[in-house]
């Protein structure tokens, strides 16, 4: 099989490789009290499995209320639905800071273009620090044990179908003991009508 260049599918290690071309910006976060809404969003890339095969999941959640402002899947790795989340949370609002690791996908000039278009300071993990991001690899554990490893995805649209209630659940209903076991949507938005 080696030699014939045959290979199982199944999900690589380390979803967001670093493109050496692409411009790495520095960690912004480290000390930073974040205490409002839209101050801090976050954005990173999972697998999900399904019953054959997988899909990539990106997904992107405000930091101060842990409010997912948009998310989408694919079935490759190229940067267009990471931009396409991100498109699709501009539409609600705008961060002062956007924190990513440093993929090919958060590093590419599409992407980039984007947030230096709307004033959005940019901040990448180091390199091996998934404890930068700590918020979103929390999220993905959570839609991991509470979604998607109780279910049996048929296919892609089945999977997003099934993700896009849970994320409704989440943000809505799922209360956090971190915000006083109130729901991310109750502080996303009551923080914000207090400012």
């Amino acid at each position: 099989m080696k030699l014939m260049g045959i290979q199982a599918i199944y999900p690589k290690k380390n979803l967001s490789k670093a493109n050496s071309q692409n411009r790495v910006y520095p960690y912004l976060l480290k000390g930073l009290s974040i205490n409002r809404p839209n101050q801090v969003w976050a954005s990173d890339i999972t697998y999900i499995r399904m019953r054959r095969g997988f899909i990539y999941l990106v997904a992107i959640m405000d930091w101060f209320s842990r409010f997912v402002l948009s998310w989408f899947t694919s079935i490759t790795l190229d940067n267009e639905f990471c931009i396409r989340a991100l498109q699709k949370a501009l539409t609600k609002a705008h961060p002062e800071i956007f924190n990513t690791d440093q993929g090919a996908q958060f590093t590419s000039d599409e992407f980039i273009n984007l947030l230096n278009k709307n004033n959005i300071r940019i901040s990448m993990d180091s390199r091996g620090r998934a404890f930068d991001n700590i918020f979103v690899e929390r999220l993905w554990r959570t839609v991991k044990y509470e979604e998607v490893y109780l279910k049996d995805y048929l296919d892609p649209w089945e999977a997003q179908n099934s993700l896009d209630d849970y994320f409704n659940f989440y943000n809505t209903e799922r209360p956090h003991q971190a915000l006083g076991y109130r729901t991310p949507y109750e502080v996303y938005f009551q923080k914000r009508r207090e400012t």
